[in-house]
């Protein structure tokens, strides 16, 4: 059991980051709402967010344990980070791929199976999740390589709240990067 000092302590650790990161994720709500039209006339859009959010979030955290796990066995360096760099770009665009064909393909089947009407536009729906996917899972995979540098340069512990502020970083952008490939690529058809 913990003692009452070791509670405190690991409460003054923990709250602050929990309290920023919750401010943050304020701004996922005010992403949605500033795309509410585009939702309430696509509504696959809303259906298909979570799917294109978590995978930006799994990418980033997965990329920020890696990072971390490296930085403390002594295999990263902080002047490491430009490798790391060019490492997760090329790795985050593939693993962005490998997920969008998947994602794509999941809109296909699920309109020819007829689990779910998406509309006579439904391609274009296909090809928004996976231009999406890409998009998010590299930046994710970036954000998520690149945050410990930035906290260990500042002096500051990444196993703290690398993960968790990737995370929060990553659904606020990722909301914002799905939205404007959907209007970019369905105006004038669904939208």
């Amino acid at each position: 059991m913990l003692s009452s000092h070791c509670r405190v302590s690991l409460l003054k650790k923990r709250a602050p980051w929990l309290v920023i990161l919750f401010l943050g994720e304020m701004f996922t709500t005010v992403a949605t709402q500033k795309y509410s039209n585009e939702l309430q006339n696509v509504v696959a859009l809303s259906l298909l967010m979570p799917l294109i959010l978590s995978c930006g979030g799994n990418s980033g955290s997965q990329a920020t344990s890696l990072i971390i796990r490296a930085m403390a066995v002594g295999d990263v360096l902080l002047r490491d980070w430009w490798h790391v760099f060019r490492r997760e770009l090329a790795g985050g665009f593939m693993l962005g791929a490998i997920l969008a064909i998947i994602g794509a393909f999941r809109v296909v089947v699920w309109q020819w199976l007829h689990f779910w009407d998406y509309g006579p536009h439904y391609p274009m729906l296909a090809v928004v999740i996976g231009i999406s996917l890409v998009g998010v899972v590299l930046w994710g995979s970036l954000a998520g390589a690149m945050l410990p540098f930035l906290l260990r340069a500042v002096k500051l512990d990444p196993a703290v709240c690398s993960a968790p502020f990737v995370a929060t970083l990553v659904d606020v952008t990722g909301l914002v990067i799905y939205f404007n490939v959907a209007l970019w690529l369905l105006h004038g058809t669904m939208l």
